[in-house]
This record gives structure tokens, C-alpha cells and sequence, in this order.
């Protein structure tokens, strides 16, 4: 147990989990569509349908999604900064099976084209779990540095990106493998202990049968 665990997160209120965590979700999410947010579907379920907005929810999401950190004192004014810089959102509701009730589902589009659907939840003291990326299981803190990989269900890519890693002495804390079916659409989750050079990015990403590669630094 360390001191964030005692007293919770350094934020604007009024709630760590429906305030703290929902920026945070944001802002994850942000920095996984790997683009600046242009128009974003939100859905809010369980506890944060039906009492989010009291807790400033939704404003704390969007700040997330505009770069804002749970003690931004701009977090109650996300919506206005938002429109200010051409971000379109919506809120509406849904109800999610075996889903955590401070779950939310973001569909986002980036001003470049790319697009992603993540659902997180807030799981208290301002902490998250990425849950799903594009309906793929995945389950994910962000609290590491964390490589993911999308590729097709293949021999040989897991040797690939481990064999790297160790090349550059990037140990893995984490490694989580999920896909949809056999040799459909496959994801690889690994939290490291130490940056992942930019370089190693790259090349995975020039590799025959990469969909597509993100990396998240927990210091960005």
C-alpha cells in the first residue's frame, strides 16, 4: 500500500471514481485512439448512467478526451473548451452484461480518420481498466507502460515482439494474448517495466501481418 492508495488521487471532485476515474478514461482513451478526438459517442452504464452527471461525469470524460488530468481545474468547463476546438459528443445509455458499474463505452473518431471503441471502468481511486478494445477482451491498467499489438492470428508474432523487447532489455511485467477466433483477429496486451524505445514501435509496425501498433507511456 502506498500513499495514493490512503488518500486517493490529487483532483478536481467530487467523486474518484465518477470524476477522477472518468478522466482518466478519457484521456486513456485519447491517447489510444493515437489522434486528436473529433467526434466522440459516449454510452454510460450501470452507476454512471444513472448517476454520472450528478458526479460531473460526463464533463470529466470529455476533459480526458481534450488531454486534461484529474486535477485540471478546467474539468468542469470540458464541454464549452471542447466545442471551442471543434469536438462533437454525445451522451447516451447502455447496459452492459458482467460489465463493472462505472463502465463507460467511447467511440471516437480522430481528426486524421482513425478510429477506435474503447469500454473502461473506473474501479476506484482513480484507477481504470481498459476492458475492451474494438469488442476484443483486453483488460489493462495503463498504470505501465504498455505495448498492443493487433495482428492477425498467426504463428510467430508473439516470438517476434518478446524477442525484441529483450533485445532492447525491456522486461515484461505483464503479457496478455486474446483473439477472436483461430487465425482471425488476435491482440496482444504487454505491460513492461521500462520504456519501449519509439524505434521498436516502428519496426513492429512494418512487420508482415501487424494490423496495427499503440503504444502507451504511463508518464505521458
Amino acid at each position: 500500500m502506498n500513499l495514493f492508495d490512503i488518500l486517493g488521487p490529487v483532483m478536481v471532485g467530487p467523486s474518484s471514481s465518477h470524476t477522477a476515474g472518468a478522466v482518466r478514461i478519457g484521456y486513456i482513451s485519447e491517447k489510444l485512439l493515437q489522434d486528436h478526438v473529433r467526434k466522440a459517442e459516449i454510452l454510460l452504464h450501470g452507476s454512471f448512467a444513472t448517476t454520472g452527471i450528478g458526479h460531473g461525469t460526463d464533463k470529466a470524460l470529455i476533459a480526458g478526451l481534450l488531454g486534461m488530468h484529474p486535477d485540471d481545474i478546467r474539468i468542469p468547463a470540458s464541454f464549452d473548451l471542447a466545442k471551442k476546438v471543434g469536438m462533437e459528443f454525445t451522451f447516451s445509455t447502455v447496459t452492459l452484461k458482467d460489465a463493472h458499474p462505472n463502465t463507460a463505452v467511447l467511440r471516437l473518431s480522430g481528426e486524421h480518420g482513425r478510429k477506435i471503441e474503447v469500454q473502461a471502468a473506473s474501479i476506484g481511486g482513480g484507477r481504470i481498466l481498459i476492458a475492451k478494445l474494438d469488442g476484443i477482451e483486453v483488460n489493462f491498467t495503463a498504470e505501465k507502460p504498455t505495448l498492443i499489438v493487433h495482428n492477425v492470428d498467426q504463428p510467430g508474432h508473439v516470438a517476434q515482439v518478446t524477442s525484441m523487447l529483450a533485445e532492447r532489455n525491456v522486461n515484461i511485467a505483464t503479457l496478455q494474448l486474446y483473439r477472436d477466433k483461430r487465425g482471425g483477429y488476435a491482440v496482444m496486451v504487454i505491460e513492461t517495466d521500462q520504456e519501449v524505445p519509439q524505434d521498436s514501435v516502428e519496426w513492429l509496425e512494418q512487420l508482415n501481418g501487424i494490423i496495427k501498433v499503440t503504444y502507451i507511456n504511463v508518464e505521458d
